[in-house]
């Protein structure tokens, strides 16, 4: 009979992601802001741009966000920082 070694659950064996990036937000009432190699944590392995705009601006609870420009994104395998 050969022995059974359980593996490790889906979950718990694929490495952390967080996305790298740059970003630019200009405000509907004037104004705006600006990061570069922001970082945040991701679910999956890839985030779209427009997925990852709508997070920056939810994340930031921002308000009257006119346009979100992303740049340089990478995806990098890291612990993420947040505490589910």
């Amino acid at each position: 009979m050969a022995s059974y070694a359980p593996s490790l659950p889906i979950a718990e064996s694929v490495e952390p992601k967080r996305v790298q990036f740059d970003f630019e937000i200009s405000f509907s009432n004037g104004g705006g802001l600006k990061g570069w190699d922001f970082r945040l944590d991701i679910e999956g392995s890839d985030i779209s741009d427009q997925a990852l705009a709508d997070y920056i601006v939810r994340d930031l609870r921002l308000l009257m966000v006119g346009s979100v420009e992303i740049s340089n994104k990478k995806i990098i395998s890291e612990p993420h920082k947040r505490v589910s």
